[in-house]
C-alpha cells in the first residue's frame, strides 16, 4: 500500500493544520499582517480595530466581567484570546470566557464557555464562516454584536456546524447566558 496522496485532476486548496499554522506563525510568515487567524485552514487576516468596534468590545467586557463577580462566577473575560478549536481552526474572538485565564499557549477549549465576537466590518464572517467553525467545536454560546444593527445575535445548542437555539438582543436591553447560570449584562452603554 501506498502513502502517495490520491490523484487528483482538479485544484483544491490545502487547509492549514493549527500547528502548521503555528510554525509559520513563530517563523514570522505572516509579520507583515500584524494579526491572523486559521479559519477551516484558511489564514485570515485580521482588520485593524476602530473606536466604534474598540468602544463596544470594552464595555461589553467591563459589562462582562461586573456580572460575572456580581454571581461569584470563576469565569473570567479575555480579549484576544486565541483558541485551538480544532486542528484547522485557531479563531482569536474578541472576548472569551474561560475557567483557565493563565498559563501558556491557546486557550484550552474544554475552559471556554462563551465567545463574543465584535462586527463592524466582519459581520459576514463572523455569522457564517466563524459560526460553523465554533458549532462544529462544541462551543456551549456564541455571540455576535453587529455595532451597525446595534444587535447582539446570541446562539448555543451548537448542532454540527450551526446552532439550534438562536435569538437577538437589542443594545440597551438586558442579554441572558442561555449556558451559564445567573449571567446577566446589560448592554446600555453599547
Amino acid at each position: 500500500m501506498s502513502d502517495a496522496p490520491p490523484l487528483n485532476t482538479a485544484p483544491l486548496p490545502v487547509r492549514l493544520r493549527a500547528e502548521d499554522y503555528l510554525l509559520l506563525h513563530q517563523a514570522g510568515a505572516f509579520a507583515p499582517y500584524t494579526r491572523t487567524e486559521l479559519i477551516d485552514g484558511g489564514v485570515y487576516f485580521v482588520n485593524a480595530q476602530h473606536r466604534p468596534h474598540a468602544l463596544a468590545k470594552i464595555e461589553l467586557y467591563d459589562a462582562i466581567r461586573a456580572a460575572l463577580r456580581a454571581i461569584g462566577s470563576p469565569l473570567r473575560p479575555l480579549v484576544e484570546a486565541s483558541i485551538a478549536l480544532s486542528g484547522h481552526d485557531v479563531p482569536e474572538p474578541d472576548i472569551v470566557l474561560t475557567s483557565e485565564p493563565r498559563g501558556e499557549g491557546f486557550v484550552p477549549l474544554l475552559s471556554v464557555h462563551l465567545v463574543i465576537e465584535v462586527s463592524d466590518t466582519t459581520m459576514r464572517s463572523d455569522i457564517r464562516r466563524k459560526v460553523a467553525s465554533y458549532a462544529r467545536a462544541a462551543m456551549p454560546e456564541y455571540w455576535v454584536v453587529d455595532i451597525k444593527a446595534r444587535t447582539i445575535h446570541q446562539m448555543w445548542s451548537p448542532t454540527g456546524d450551526i446552532y439550534a437555539e438562536r435569538c437577538a438582543v437589542a443594545f440597551g436591553d438586558i442579554i441572558a447566558a442561555a449556558t451559564i447560570v445567573g449571567l446577566s449584562v446589560d448592554t446600555a452603554n453599547l
